[in-house]
């Protein structure tokens, strides 16, 4: 059963991130939203892990163009329309509040 992981606070303030990769399953995918997009500042540990996984990471747009962070090739650019359509292409989708 594939999850779509949504996280959306900062990857330094805890360890929500390093929890989501460790159970993060084949078939998942992973969306970054609000100040989680800082996890994908080069340089950093959470960079460094996020890239190393090879995983579907998908980032929303609006987000990152508000944070001035820039979106890797990697990684999918999306907005809000196509954040619903992956909500749909998932079975399940796991909120990390």
């Amino acid at each position: 059963m594939s999850t779509l992981h949504v996280l959306s606070h900062s990857p330094f303030g805890d360890d929500r991130l390093s929890s989501c990769l460790r159970i993060f399953g084949a078939d998942d995918g992973l969306l970054l939203s609000g100040d989680a997009v800082y996890a994908l500042q080069p340089g950093t540990a959470p960079f460094d892990a996020l890239s190393a996984h090879g995983l579907k990471l998908f980032v929303l747009a609006e987000d990152a163009q508000a944070r001035a962070v820039s979106v890797p090739d990697w990684a999918g650019s999306i907005d809000y329309p196509a954040f619903v359509e992956l909500s749909i292409r998932y079975d399940k989708v796991n909120s990390w509040l």
